[in-house]
């Protein structure tokens, strides 16, 4: 529930899997971008937030080769505050200048196939 004195906000973290092999990390690296939703007072307080969230969110484990893994946050590569500007079942939004959008849309837009797949 929210109060006068906080606001939406979203933040997309970034996450990498590193492997260690033979004491060595793996140089090329697979990785998450996840975006979190959540209140905060103010957007200092929402980055503080953005990371705790990230933080908590690692582990570490071991694979089939008996190698660790770790999942490792890596950091915050955007924020936006929602508030007002989005509707309540709106958590990003993103304004960039296109060249003729529209008109390449075929070009542009990901097919349903490829949509249905990536949505599960």
């Amino acid at each position: 529930m929210q109060n006068g004195n906080t606001k939406r906000f979203a933040a997309k973290l970034l996450f990498q899997f590193r492997v260690v092999v033979g004491g060595k990390s793996s140089r090329r690296r697979i990785c998450e971008e996840r975006t979190v939703v959540f209140t905060a007072s103010s957007a200092k307080g929402a980055l503080a937030a953005a990371r705790r969230k990230g933080r908590a969110a690692q582990y570490d484990y071991r694979n089939d080769e008996n190698n660790p893994i770790y999942f490792e946050f890596v950091g915050v590569t955007a924020m936006q505050c929602l508030d007002p500007v989005c509707e309540r079942d709106e958590f990003w939004y993103d304004v960039r200048e296109w060249l003729s959008p529209m008109e390449r849309k075929e070009a542009i837009l990901p097919t349903d196939t490829q949509l249905l797949s990536t949505a599960g």
